[in-house]
């Protein structure tokens, strides 16, 4: 292998392992925030009215606490939760990556870094670039984003994963495993590629205004705040694709598709039932990415830093043997 190959190879290596524990790190942490998140947007019942707002978080909180066990209670759907967030940014980093190298430009990659390790892109190939990794790893770990949401609500029992696929697999055979994946795309793939548009966006003005000349000053900081806002905003615009996806998941008999599904939630429930859960998405998005990106590019800083000492001093040795 040559030298090339082997450093594009544990560059690549190097981004799966730092989205793979970005990912798992967060899931774990805010898997109560998403479970809330679920409980919210399901529907128990066609034949009683389904709660919004407040009064179904408080009804969602109500059952969490009268479960006999809090915490488990609380982190009830962590382990297909963290493998599916922890290989689905290990995947899409890894892509992300990818792509956004075949994308850069010299004369944008030759321009101020800022607080950013990623390629400089162009708007349009920023957008492009976050929709497609976001969509290649949406589709591989759909079966487990599945699992996740059904261990989550109260709609279903399972006791383990291998139980719970063999389930969906009896009743709804593969496709059962992909359901929901029209509204998880549409959601996903817009959401991704203004994150990063808005990301890369807000670290350029926020380096500006706050970084020194010798490029110091709080690049953590910025990444982190820039992640934040990027995540609240895109929540907001992708909501409505999420409640949506969420009835499909859970129920796929009542909710046969992603335009069945929109129409009957607005005529049975209102337009209101499209924003359930936005809230709480909002936070625990807004927490997510800003965990995941800052440890994500922190550990690529870090690993790049390692990489170029071993560069300059394996130069040095090549010129002390001249």
């Amino acid at each position: 292998m040559s030298d090339g190959a082997r450093k594009a190879s544990t560059k690549s290596t190097f981004h799966f392992l730092a989205g793979l524990s970005s990912g798992i790190t967060s899931a774990f942490l805010l898997q109560p925030i998403d479970l809330l998140k679920t409980r919210v947007q399901q529907r128990t019942s066609p034949s009683t009215p389904h709660p919004h707002g407040t009064s179904a978080l408080r009804l969602a909180l109500a059952e969490i606490r009268s479960a006999p066990h809090l915490l488990p209670a609380l982190w009830r759907g962590a382990v297909p939760s963290a493998l599916r967030t922890g290989f689905g940014s290990a995947i899409y980093f890894t892509s992300l990556n990818s792509i956004r190298h075949r994308l850069s430009s010299p004369v944008l990659a030759n321009a101020n870094n800022h607080s950013s390790t990623l390629p400089k892109l162009s708007h349009i190939a920023n957008l492009t670039s976050g929709a497609v990794a976001r969509s290649f790893a949406g589709f591989i770990l759909m079966p487990l984003t599945v699992l996740k949401v059904r261990y989550e609500s109260t709609l279903y029992h399972y006791n383990s994963l291998p139980r719970a696929a063999l389930d969906i697999y009896r009743h709804e055979g593969l496709r059962g495993f992909f359901a929901g994946f029209g509204a998880t795309a549409i959601r996903d793939a817009p959401y991704a590629g203004l994150y990063i548009l808005f990301y890369e966006q807000s670290k350029k003005h926020l380096s500006n205004v706050y970084m020194d000349k010798s490029g110091n000053g709080g690049a953590t900081t910025i990444n982190f705040a820039s992640a934040i806002f990027s995540g609240v905003v895109c929540s907001a615009i992708s909501n409505p694709f999420d409640a949506v996806k969420t009835r499909i998941q859970l129920q796929p008999d009542g909710y046969r598709n992603m335009v069945h599904a929109a129409k009957r939630m607005v005529t049975e429930e209102g337009l209101r039932s499209l924003m359930d859960g936005l809230g709480l998405r909002m936070g625990r998005k807004a927490a997510s990415n800003a965990l995941v990106w800052t440890v994500y590019e922190e550990l690529i800083r870090r690993a790049e830093g390692s990489f170029r000492k071993k560069g300059l001093a394996g130069g040095e040795k090549e010129v002390g043997k001249l």
